[in-house]
This record gives structure tokens, sequence and C-alpha cells, in this order.
């Protein structure tokens, strides 16, 4: 779903904008989705494609959204080296919106993966 730069400032508010186009960060413990645990699914914010499911969120204590599992069909990941770090960036597979990235450190017992997604890149959906 690729839209013009000027379709996504009109769609998005300014936060949405920057996460989702700009691949910026939200501040830790800030985003309304951190601490939150109703029923249902996780969609870009951007487009509307689910990314995440409820059962698959857990508190991580980062100041990110957590889950241990994404719909693997509706996310797409690469190599990220920017700020001097190295880690893997998560972006939706529909719209290309950044989201956050994949780390090692999650549930041994649940594969071992930490999504840590920006709450600004997502729309909830209760189930």
């Amino acid at each position: 779903m690729l839209k013009p730069e000027s379709e996504w400032k009109k769609k998005l508010t300014p936060e949405q904008y920057h996460v989702l186009r700009d691949k910026g960060t939200e501040l830790p413990f800030s985003g309304k989705y951190d601490t939150f645990f109703d029923n249902g699914s996780y969609r870009c914010a951007a487009c509307g494609n689910v990314l995440f499911t409820s059962e698959t969120k857990y508190d991580s204590g980062c100041g990110w959204p957590a889950f241990f599992a994404a719909n693997e069909k509706s996310i797409i990941t690469e190599e990220d080296s920017s700020h001097g770090m190295h880690r893997i960036e998560v972006m939706c597979r529909k719209c290309g919106g950044h989201l956050g990235h994949v780390f090692d450190d999650g549930p041994k017992a649940k594969g071992g993966k930490r999504y840590c997604i920006n709450s600004a890149a997502l729309s909830f959906e209760k189930k």
C-alpha cells in the first residue's frame, strides 16, 4: 500500500507519522498500549494490517508494548545498524511502516523473541 508521503501526513497524527514513516521511537513508558492488556488484535495504525494478538502480549518492563510472537505473514524484518547499534527492525509488510524492533531476550518458553513495538504504530481491535 504505497502512498505518497503527503497522503500519510494527512492520514496519521504527527507522532504516528514520526514513528511509522520516519522510523522514530516514542519515549519509553509513554505509549497507550505499554500497560494495556485487553483481549483483541493489534493492527498497523497506518493500514489496518493485523500484526499481533493479545494472546502474545506480555509485560517485559521495557517501556513499550512487547509481544513474544507476531503474525509472520504481516511483518517483515531487516538489519538496522542506525544509532551505532545492531538491531532487527520490524515493519508492516502491507505498508512498510516502521513498528519497532525484535530482540532475542523474550520468554524462553515462548521462543525467546521480544517484539518491542511503538504504541503509536498500533491500533487495537477489541475481541
